[in-house]
């Protein structure tokens, strides 16, 4: 398996997302709003695609991805609520309290994409410890 690969695709697109954040911050209500319907329409287009490469492993991957999934898309149904909920609000000291929920719930995500990320990494060396170990032992049986 090509982790290298994966990593710089990774890499690209964090790249891609600090930019458009960076944009993103000078937008208006309405321009946020499309770019929050294009960013859903992307996660269900990886979410598809990362069910399709974890259905092609373990079953015990499997599982965590289901359990990965369904936390996302609980999320992605919560961000919508809120984010309908806020098109109705109107008091000001109301939508500044979403707001912060909002930037903090933000902060979290970016917590537990880092909490990912350093899963992902020892996930990654453990793969590349697995397959050193068993193509040792293929050489040791063969010899």
């Amino acid at each position: 398996m090509d982790f290298s690969a994966q990593l710089e695709k990774l890499q690209q697109r964090v790249s891609e997302m600090v930019a458009s954040v960076q944009t993103a911050s000078a937008e208006t209500h309405d321009q946020l709003k499309q770019r929050i319907d294009q960013a859903r329409v992307d996660a269900n287009l990886g979410l598809m695609d990362a069910k399709q490469q974890a259905e092609q492993a373990s079953s015990q991957a499997q599982s965590k991805w289901a359990q990965m999934k369904a936390d996302v898309s609980a999320r992605m149904d919560d961000v919508k609520a809120q984010i309908d909920k806020r098109a109705d609000e109107r008091d000001a000291k109301a939508a500044a309290k979403d707001a912060d929920r909002a930037e903090q719930d933000a902060a979290d995500a970016i917590d537990y994409a880092v909490f990912a990320f350093y899963s992902a990494r020892l996930a990654i060396l453990d793969a590349l410890d697995a397959r050193a170990n068993a193509d040792e032992r293929a050489k040791i049986a063969g010899s």
